[in-house]
C-alpha cells in the first residue's frame, strides 16, 4: 500500500526537489555575480528528471564514490544533478573580469524556476487531496 502511495507522488516530489536544487543553484549564480572569473553553472532538468525517475532507489550512482569507513564524507565523483551533469551557460556577453553570470538570463530562470516550482506544489495538493476525497467516499 505504501509502495503505491509512493510510486503515485514519486514524480512531482523528484521534479520539486530537482527545482529546488536547480534554484540553489541559480541563486549561487546570481549571488556570485560581482565575483571575478566566476563561471555561471545551470543543469538540463529534462535529463535530470529523466535520470533521477529511472535510477532505483536501491542501486547505488555510477558516479557515487566508495567508503572504506563510514567515518568518511558523502562525495561524487563529478558534479551531477539527478544524473545530468553540470554545465556552464553559455555566454551572452563576456566581462573584463572574466565572470560569465548574465544578471538578466539568471532573473528571469530564477523566475521561471519558481513558478514552475509553486506550479509543481499545486499539482502534489491537487493529488493529495484527490486521495483524501477518495479515502472519505
Amino acid at each position: 500500500m505504501v509502495g503505491k502511495l509512493d510510486e503515485y507522488l514519486r514524480f512531482n516530489e523528484t521534479a520539486l526537489n530537482l527545482r529546488a536544487q536547480r534554484q540553489q543553484l541559480i541563486a549561487s549564480n546570481i549571488a556570485n555575480a560581482d565575483t571575478p572569473n566566476f563561471k555561471s553553472r545551470d543543469f538540463d532538468f529534462n535529463s535530470a528528471l529523466q535520470g533521477a525517475l529511472s535510477r532505483s532507489a536501491n542501486a547505488a550512482s555510477p558516479t557515487e564514490l566508495v567508503k572504506t569507513t563510514q567515518a568518511h564524507l558523502n562525495a561524487s565523483a563529478t558534479e551531477s544533478v539527478g544524473g545530468a551533469p553540470l554545465l556552464y551557460r553559455n555566454i551572452a556577453q563576456g566581462n573584463v573580469d572574466g565572470n560569465t553570470v548574465d544578471m538578466d538570463v539568471e532573473r528571469n530562470q530564477f523566475t521561471d524556476n519558481s513558478v514552475r516550482y509553486e506550479a509543481g506544489l499545486t499539482l502534489i495538493s491537487a493529488q493529495i487531496k484527490s486521495m483524501l476525497a477518495a479515502l472519505q467516499g
